[in-house]
């Protein structure tokens, strides 16, 4: 089983429309997920929510990365509501927006990858090409505690 970002806002516990964990998660069944090395690579870029992301993977963070592709534009659409919704609340997402920005840029078909850091305090989304071969975009945010207020 794998772990994606939902698509489709729903309230949290405490009412509030994807603001507590900031994604909503479901299990879906998937294929072969990606090997811990072959993300590595991928996340070798030089923008700074790569780089926090390969920090955390290699800080033993877990991961998944969905074999099932989806379309581009409308998680583009679901993150940039998000971010504006982040800055509200005074949280400043890691690559929140230039992820938007590649991912409309980009126009095609992406899988999804998913990691959490180990200490369970980051989580970054990571979109990647059709056939997994090179990372689109990737963007992290603090993980919030149940009773913030936020």
């Amino acid at each position: 089983m794998a772990i994606l970002a939902a698509t489709r806002a729903l309230p949290d516990e405490g009412g509030y429309w994807g603001c507590g964990t900031w994604l909503l998660y479901r299990s879906i069944p998937v294929g072969v997920t990606m090997e811990r090395h072959s993300l590595e690579k991928l996340l070798a870029g030089d923008d700074e929510a790569s780089a926090a992301a390969l920090a955390a993977l290699r800080g033993g963070a877990t991961y998944s990365v969905s074999d099932t592709t989806y379309p581009a534009e409308q998680h583009a659409g679901v993150f940039a509501r998000r971010l504006r919704r982040m800055r509200q609340r005074g949280v400043e997402p890691l690559g929140l927006e230039r992820m938007v920005q590649l991912l409309r840029e980009h126009g095609r078909p992406v899988c999804v990858g998913l990691i959490d850091s180990a200490d369970q305090k980051w989580t970054f989304l990571c979109y990647f090409t059709e056939d997994g071969s090179a990372l689109v975009a990737c963007a992290g945010w603090p993980r919030i505690a149940k009773e913030s207020p936020l």
